[in-house]
């Protein structure tokens, strides 16, 4: 089975262009769609599929930051899918997929050297393991790297936002919506004019839960909607 696993943050920004990216190279891949923070490995989506794979699966990932952008918890989910013999690919980092990191393993040193000399045998055993720990080590590293900037790139977000709300206070900006601001949208137009016609405060014939059900809206933004129908008729 081929999992295409497809994550942003927010369910306000855009996830297509993930879809697309997987789609367009495996047409075939199940598409797992999450909207929730990469921070963690937590994730709902995420920890339902982790109990559907299988060895032999393939998960394919836009970018290493979709997988994770906690670098320790990514490396750790990468080795323990590798060795669970799951296929991870990464369209952008495709240097870090397993099946790269695995060929790496693959093409260790294999010498057997015998000199007749158990001593210098030894020495060239011992020189042809740490040459094999070392690629082994070059290969994580790379892979931990690549983790590690996903990291540092939601970090550096965070800084900047941060820096900008105190340059924008020290210039006097006001960050943020001011309190009592009504906010205008497409939903909230057609939601209040739903209610005006309908509910039985307005001289319509439904309750309010039959109303809220007939916008498809929270009781708080229903309440809400309705104190500024009340409040623009006073």
């Amino acid at each position: 089975m081929i999992y295409g696993y497809c994550r942003v943050s927010t369910k306000h920004q855009r996830i297509t262009r993930q879809v697309t990216n997987i789609t367009d190279i495996y047409p075939e891949a199940n598409i797992i769609k999450e909207f929730y923070t990469g921070t963690t490995q937590n994730r709902p989506k995420w920890d339902k599929l982790m109990k559907l794979i299988k060895p032999g699966d393939t998960i394919v990932f836009d970018s290493v930051s979709r997988m994770s952008r906690n670098a320790d918890e990514g490396f750790k989910d990468y080795k323990m899918l590798y060795e669970l013999g799951v296929n991870l690919i990464f369209l952008n980092e495709p240097l870090i997929n397993t099946s790269i990191f695995d060929s790496t393993k693959n093409n260790l040193l294999e010498i057997s050297v015998q000199t007749g000399n158990s001593a210098l045998d030894d020495y060239f055993k011992g020189n042809i393991s740490l040459i094999n720990n070392l690629l082994m080590a070059l290969a994580e590293e790379q892979i931990k790297s690549a983790f590690l900037q996903a990291e540092k790139e939601v970090t550096d977000l965070h800084t900047r936002i941060s820096q900008g709300m105190r340059e924008s206070k020290k210039n006097g900006k006001k960050i943020g919506i001011e309190k009592g601001t009504t906010l205008v949208t497409e939903k909230s137009v057609k939601c209040k004019e739903i209610i005006k016609k309908h509910a039985l405060d307005f001289g319509g014939t439904l309750s309010d839960s039959e109303v809220i059900t007939l916008c498809g809206i929270s009781r708080n933004s229903y309440y809400k909607y309705k104190r500024e129908l009340k409040t623009q008729n006073t």
